[in-house]
């Protein structure tokens, strides 16, 4: 788990309003450090790798930027389907500004859909932080098994 002072300062920022309108945090009451060390024991779990679920979010994006916001097939497996907004947003703990955009990716067999943004992916990989329940861009370790395939 990453160090909790870090946690905390960041968990100011994740707040309703201070970044996002929404916030990061939805309605989960828990203490960002908290989320981490649920959603890391999950992973382990799972048999997820934090670097390894990155990288086919962002594979999964960059094949979808290719269908210029309409919906595009990838591997046959995922509809993949990526808007922009103007602007960018900044990481809550303070190492970076990240494109402000939504990839919406639905598996054609089940159709359970994941949802995610490039701060998702940077939040994910570096913090291990997957957002608190509730929020639009919450990414749950058991959604992310299943939607991806890992």
């Amino acid at each position: 788990m990453k160090d909790t002072i870090q946690h905390k300062e960041a968990e100011a920022r994740m707040r309703t309003g201070a970044i996002t309108a929404q916030g990061f945090l939805g309605d989960d009451p828990r203490p960002v450090a908290e989320i981490v060390e649920a959603d890391e024991g999950e992973f382990r779990r799972l048999g997820l790798v934090f670097e390894i679920v990155a990288a086919e979010l962002e594979r999964l994006r960059d094949a979808g930027e290719g269908g210029l916001g309409e919906p595009v097939t990838v591997d046959g497996k995922w509809l993949v389907q990526t808007g922009d907004a103007r602007g960018r947003l900044p990481c809550p703990y303070g190492d970076g500004i990240h494109h402000k955009n939504s990839i919406w990716v639905r598996r054609v067999d089940s159709g359970e859909a994941l949802v995610y943004s490039d701060l998702s992916i940077h939040l994910l990989k570096e913090h291990h932080f997957l957002q608190g329940r509730g929020s639009g861009f919450r990414l749950e370790p058991h959604a992310i098994k299943r939607v991806l395939g890992l």
